[in-house]
């Protein structure tokens, strides 16, 4: 979370191995990194890839991190590269069009309203001499 929120990064990427023991630990601390990592995301706005493997065995954990299973932190910082990506171009395309919402605000003489405001019934009336 310290590191998210000094703003020089565009993504975080979170690696970690959970291993099954003979307590129920694994469970907590399993939940805990889970919801930890993602209010953290949430809470910079910085996207967090999430590769925290959870495995019952070392074994296992290192089909996953490299070899049969296929390499969960190499996806996990691809996914995380694409997202930083995402909210990069979201960002840019939002200050283009905040840009484009000013200087239309600038020129329109209504203040780049499509119409001019709607009359009120009684002012209607009023005109009218109701």
């Amino acid at each position: 979370r310290k590191v998210a929120a000094t703003g020089r990064f565009q993504a975080i990427l979170c690696l970690g191995l959970i291993l099954r023991g003979e307590t129920p630990h694994f469970d907590f601390i399993s939940r805990e990194v889970t919801r930890g990592i993602g209010q953290s995301a949430l809470d910079s706005g910085v996207p967090h890839g999430f590769g925290v493997l959870t495995c019952d065995t070392l074994e296992e954990a290192i089909q996953r991190a490299g070899l049969k299973a296929g390499n969960k932190g190499g996806e996990t910082a691809l996914a995380a590269v694409e997202m930083a990506n995402l909210f990069s171009a979201a960002g840019d395309a939002r200050r283009r069009l905040r840009r484009w919402a000013a200087s239309r605000k600038a020129r329109e003489p209504n203040g780049g309203a499509r119409h001019s405001p709607r009359k009120t019934l009684a002012s209607r009336r009023k005109a009218r001499g109701w």
